[in-house]
């Protein structure tokens, strides 16, 4: 009786040691959402991502200085505003004309995509950049394997740009 309650205890401590590593990697990895980070700023890599993307036929259409506009909420959010001390957050919104118009053949509701976009995060001189992986939504669409192509050209072209 004495070594299966010994398993028992020790069998709980292990799932919850485990549990607790899970939640724990979550916040590191998120499976929806590709993350690069890179030892520059966004001044230096804002560029060559913007070009990157632009040679990947994947065009950007508005570019919106999320942190400028957070900013001028700063007085009114006080000790709310920006507590994880980000000094940038840019984004780029972009389509590829040709893929939107594939995509609205297989499964008009994966429009949702276009325009895609990634967003660039700085904190103490080191770039974050994000973006929603289209193939995690499009699990059981009819266009999930042209969604999981324009995600891999996107992350190439993101990483070529870093």
């Amino acid at each position: 009786m004495k070594l299966n309650r010994w398993f028992l205890i020790k069998g709980t401590a292990l799932v919850m040691m485990m549990a607790i590593m899970s939640v724990v990697s979550a916040e590191q990895d998120i499976v929806g959402v590709y993350r690069q980070d890179v030892n520059k700023t966004v001044a230096e890599v804002y560029d060559d991502v913007y070009t990157r993307l632009e040679e990947a036929r994947f065009f950007v259409v508005f570019e919106p200085n999320i942190g400028v506009s957070l900013a001028r909420f700063s007085k009114k959010w006080g000790e709310q505003y920006n507590q994880n001390h980000l000094t940038e957050i840019r984004s780029m919104v972009f389509c590829n004309a040709w893929y939107a118009n594939q995509v609205s053949n297989l499964d008009p509701n994966m429009l949702g995509f276009c325009p895609l976009h990634l967003t660039l995060i700085e904190r103490e001189g080191k770039t974050t950049v994000l973006f929603n992986r289209p193939s995690v939504i499009a699990q059981n669409s009819p266009a999930k394997a042209l969604l999981m192509k324009i995600e891999s050209e996107v992350i190439a072209a993101i990483k070529q740009g870093l």
